[in-house]
């Protein structure tokens, strides 16, 4: 089966969208990672959940622990103010995840592999025509099991 028969839609966002949509994307969606293209509409990051989460913890917090049970429910409108103004480009943690992407003819193996070498259950299926792309959906590591089950005679 090809890429482009195994995309699911995704909620993304760009590089140049506000940070505080980003947070809202992630919670509204119940999302596991969040999904970032660049401006010409290429993967650009997948930032997990939980990184998602440690960019609103401050770092004197991360630093030294004890200060976390301090820091009570009055202090959580600050976590997010730090989003304000900023883009997701300027918020993005370091860390974030390279997300591999594949072509729309780009087989089930393929896809498979392109996850396992980048560890990120995401693939992003973009179809290139030029210099433009558009992103058709992207496989999960969910949605690539339930086929090779349903292939395999297990589902």
């Amino acid at each position: 089966m090809s890429a482009r028969d195994l995309a699911e839609p995704f909620p993304h966002i760009t590089t140049d969208d506000r940070a505080v949509d980003a947070v809202r994307l992630l919670a509204e969606h119940d999302l596991p990672a969040l999904l970032v293209l660049d401006a010409d509409g290429i993967p650009y990051a997948v930032v997990p959940g939980s990184q998602v989460v440690r960019q609103l913890v401050p770092e004197y917090v991360m630093e030294d622990p004890l200060l976390a049970p301090v820091i009570d429910e009055r202090h959580a409108e600050a976590l997010v103010e730090d989003l304000t103004g900023k883009t997701v480009s300027q918020w993005l943690p370091a860390r974030a995840f390279k997300p591999p992407y594949v072509g729309p003819d780009a087989g089930t193996l393929e896809i498979a592999a392109a996850m396992a070498r980048s560890h990120v259950p995401l693939v992003a299926v973009v179809e290139r025509d030029g210099p433009a792309s558009r992103l058709l959906g992207v496989v999960s590591a969910a949605g690539l099991m339930r086929h090779l089950l349903a292939a395999g005679g297990q589902a």
